[in-house]
């Protein structure tokens, strides 16, 4: 391998990323990073997703003499990422499992030609003896390992094949004994997960940078199940014409899902692992080109999606951890500008999940870190103030509240929950603990249903006790006892007091529950006009935009490309606040390079034209 000549600087550094990305700066973090990657140090760079992570790899390959191997997990992120690299006139591949035999072929002659300056690969296919004897060759200067947080056994997302990276790395070390530089990024590890991730892809201790794990522009909201599909139905709604994800689940949920919303007139597509990978592929480069395509998804979904300009991401369901929530509701607002979150959550998440742990087949240890896991998302769940201020306290950091999320829009209001408790858990004792929720919250609420009458329950004492409450407060408190522990559920769904609960039933402890009012209850919409408002500067031509937007998937379905390959939404939302004139004001708009500049420019110049202001 060959000695870096001489290390270009930062300043350096700010010139390429204006002249080559068209980006007046580097946002928060970016700058230290690869000032530390040019300085030839390992680094582990902990940051926020949207936070330009592939910049901090990016700019130093086009800095420095040789090249740059990127290990990705996923096939759609590796040839987004090529063809946005492309559209700025960089020289990049990637090497992965979909591609042709002639394209493989063609990926081992730039390699062996030495023209490339940063090659994509998965982990599995950097290990084959071809790989690793061309690359041997191939004056490699740097190992980038993307989602680095896969790399941990105990993570939310192993992938067994990135343990083989800090092989990979030492195979490719300089002949002289120095170790192959490694950078690695992710924007989901604690401070165990740091330490794996430390110890498994570096050959000496990294310099580590932990970047804010806040995204102020997210605006994050909670709430107990009440009509799962109406609620994402409304959420949806608010977002008109804008692109999303909602998470759920199971397959089946997906969907149901999608299928809801379509009759609602959205343009929603399900996706899972059961679809042919034809179908997958085809939603996946519909939601990247096209603008208000709504997706309804596993989490077999998202990772490989580089979109900047998704707008909201709902959970219908319980998402299996903080670090899988954080990540997922990631995906949203990463071009910076606002974005909404909704977490739907209910008993049955919980008692899943629970249920999940148990009959894993992992070691004990992990099942202890799952569980750990899971009572810190339930502590999410039940936060009485700032969501944000819980979310970044389970990774180590603080801060005041947000002022944009639910809890503080309205707070949350804990009162005495004693009794509540105390009528649910005799109804619970006086049905012979053989009962689910809607049947006992039935009796509690004075409904005598044909069961209830059959077997007598209408004569209870507890019969009609809790007739205070509607049926929905009575499920979220239930959800809150349940999580608390003080009560227990078997597989068919029926409640049972624990012994954490007895002391509550005995009146010997009390408890503080949150009971929703009909104030919380009521919805608090935010419709297309407030949403595009929060986007969108004030006077913005949405027709000059819709056009812009019409030649952008133009541009990008002939480049058989996501859309923010050919630009952002920020870039389409600069030029239609500047109007430029000729390429000399194009060039001063946010994201246009001179690759861009040139390849673009006249197109989107004669839309402005036509939309004289």
């Amino acid at each position: 391998m060959s000695a870096v000549r001489s290390r270009p600087d930062i300043d350096q550094a700010r010139a390429v990323l204006a002249r080559v990305f068209g980006y007046p700066d580097f946002r928060a973090g970016q700058d230290e990073v690869v000032s530390a990657v040019l300085a030839g140090e390992d680094v582990l760079a902990v940051m926020p997703t949207g936070a330009g992570k592939s910049l901090c790899y990016q700019l130093p390959a086009l800095l420095r003499d040789g090249l740059t191997i990127v290990a990705s997990p996923l096939i759609a992120l590796m040839r987004d990422q090529v063809l946005a690299l492309r559209s700025f006139g960089i020289a990049a591949a990637a090497l992965h499992s979909g591609l042709e035999p002639e394209e493989a072929r063609a990926v081992f002659r730039d390699l062996r030609a030495g023209t490339l300056r940063l090659l994509y690969a998965a982990p599995e296919r950097l290990v084959r003896r071809e790989t690793l004897e061309t690359l041997a060759q191939a004056q490699v200067s740097l190992l980038a390992v993307d989602e680095a947080h896969c790399v941990s056994q105990w993570g939310h997302d192993f992938r067994p094949e990135y343990l083989e990276l800090g092989a990979i790395a030492r195979s490719l070390a300089d002949p002289g004994g120095a170790p192959l530089q490694t950078l690695a990024l992710t924007a989901t590890a604690d401070p165990a997960t740091r330490a794996e991730i430390a110890s498994r892809l570096f050959a000496r201790p990294p310099r580590t940078f932990v970047r804010s794990f806040d995204r102020p522009n997210l605006r994050i909201a909670i709430a107990a199940k009440d009509q799962r599909q109406r609620q994402i139905a409304e959420f949806v709604a608010a977002h008109k014409g804008q692109s999303g994800i909602v998470y759920c689940a199971t397959r089946d949920g997906t969907e149901q899902t999608a299928a809801a919303l379509a009759r609602a007139g959205v343009p929603a597509l399900a996706y899972h692992a059961g679809l042919s990978a034809e179908l997958r592929a085809a939603t996946q480069d519909r939601f990247q080109q096209e603008d208000g395509i709504v997706v309804a998804a596993t989490i077999a979904f998202g990772m490989g999606i580089d979109k900047p300009d998704v707008r909201f991401v709902a959970h219908g369901d319980l998402p299996k951890s903080i670090e899988a929530y954080y990540q997922e509701i990631g995906r949203a607002g990463r071009d910076g500008l606002p974005a909404d979150t909704l977490m739907l959550h209910g008993a049955n998440d919980v008692w899943l999940r629970r249920r999940q742990i148990a009959e894993s087949t992992a070691a004990p240890e992990q099942k202890a870190v799952e569980r750990q896991r899971l009572d810190a998302l339930l502590g999410l769940l039940a936060a009485p103030t700032c969501r944000r201020q819980t979310l970044l306290a389970y990774f180590g950091e603080q801060s005041d509240p947000c002022g944009n999320c639910d809890l503080c829009s309205s707070p949350r209001t804990l009162t005495d929950g004693t009794v509540p408790a105390q009528k649910f858990m005799s109804a619970m004792l006086r049905t012979g603990e053989r009962f689910g929720t809607e049947h006992l919250v039935q009796i509690l609420r004075g409904r005598a249903t044909e069961a209830i009458t059959r077997l007598g329950h209408d004569a209870l004492p507890t019969f009609g006790v809790g007739a205070d409450l509607d049926a929905q407060a009575w499920r979220v408190i239930v959800e809150q006892l349940y999580s608390g522990g003080l009560i227990d559920r078997d597989d068919m769904g029926a409640w049972a007091l624990t012994e954490r609960g007895r002391p509550v039933l005995k009146g010997q402890q009390k408890i503080h529950l949150h009971v929703p009012t009909e104030a919380e209850k009521a919805p608090r919409r935010r419709g297309p006009t407030a949403e595009n408002a929060a986007v969108l500067p004030p006077g913005t031509d949405l027709a000059l935009l819709d056009a812009l937007k019409a030649k952008r998937l133009e541009l990008a379905k002939a480049l058989g490309a996501p859309a923010y390959v050919v630009f952002s939404d920020r870039s389409l939302i600069d030029m239609a606040a500047q109007r430029p004139r000729d390429l000399t004001e194009f060039s001063r708009v946010h994201g246009v390079g001179a690759a861009k500049l040139s390849a673009y420019g006249p197109a989107f110049l004669d839309v402005l034209k036509a939309h004289p202001g």
